[in-house]
């Protein structure tokens, strides 16, 4: 059993006018196995967590802690957060022109393991990944999401994720522009997942609408840089209906 551990963890961005504070003392604990939705409005600090998390350099650690299974995350180098067990989905992965996607999940398989996979297993492996993402299996020949659509982008993600097998799954605003089509095949792939013994997932999210298909275990709504309430699937249904509105002292 794993353990991702964050005790309140705030966090600032350079800016022109200086430094800003974006998460404000964040506290949130989740087990091996769990999935947890974020739900927030637009700049309440939700990407940040997951950036923070995994090591972006735009965002700095002014305080609090990180641990995974007792280990300081925070001390160790993005690669070291990757191979300790973490995985990020952008909500805008970046184009990688010159690197082929089969190349680049191979690099970082082996990377993450420590030796190459054989290539027997590899290419079935590679195919099978694509093909539950509903992409062609010339996709992997292609650079890495250059000239690729909205949707080709998050599949390809969850494609990473199917191939990759981490701990802990980060997953940024996976659903934004999909369509429906789109969103079912993601959400399948999340949760195919989420069955692997001990998966844990942290899903951040404007809509309820992926929470249609994924069930998350805990629902926290978040606002300005804060988890201003935490509750099961329910809350959800209850944003859903009543939106954000009851927060807005928060956010002030």
């Amino acid at each position: 059993m794993s353990t991702l551990e964050i005790k309140d963890l705030t966090v600032s961005v350079d800016t022109e006018d200086g430094a800003k504070e974006i998460l404000k003392g964040v506290t949130l604990t989740i087990n091996s196995g769990e999935t947890h939705a974020i739900m927030g409005p637009n700049g309440s600090g939700k990407s940040t967590l997951a950036y923070s998390i995994a090591g972006h350099p735009k965002y700095t650690i002014t305080g609090g802690t990180v641990t995974l299974d007792g280990e300081d995350v925070l001390e160790m180098s993005v690669d070291e957060r990757a191979k300790a067990g973490l995985f990020l989905a952008m909500q805008y992965p970046v184009e990688v022109p010159g690197v082929s996607v089969a190349n680049f999940l191979r690099t970082a398989k082996t990377a993450l393991d420590g030796e190459a996979p054989k290539l027997r297993t590899w290419v079935k492996d590679v195919n099978g990944a694509m093909n539950k993402m509903h992409l062609d299996p010339t996709f992997s020949q292609r650079s890495v999401n250059e000239g690729f659509s909205g949707g080709e982008k998050k599949r390809h993600e969850i494609a990473q994720l199917d191939i990759l097998d981490p701990a802990f799954a980060l997953l940024d605003e996976i659903d934004s522009g999909l369509d429906i089509d789109a969103l079912k095949v993601v959400s399948e792939g999340i949760n195919d997942f989420r069955a692997r013994d001990g998966k844990s997932v942290l899903l951040i999210t404007h809509y309820t609408r992926i929470l249609r298909y994924i069930k998350p275990d805990h629902v926290h709504v978040f606002v300005a840089g804060r988890i201003a309430e935490s509750g099961g699937p329910d809350l959800a249904e209850e944003l859903e209906a009543n939106g954000y509105e009851k927060y807005a002292p928060v956010a002030r």
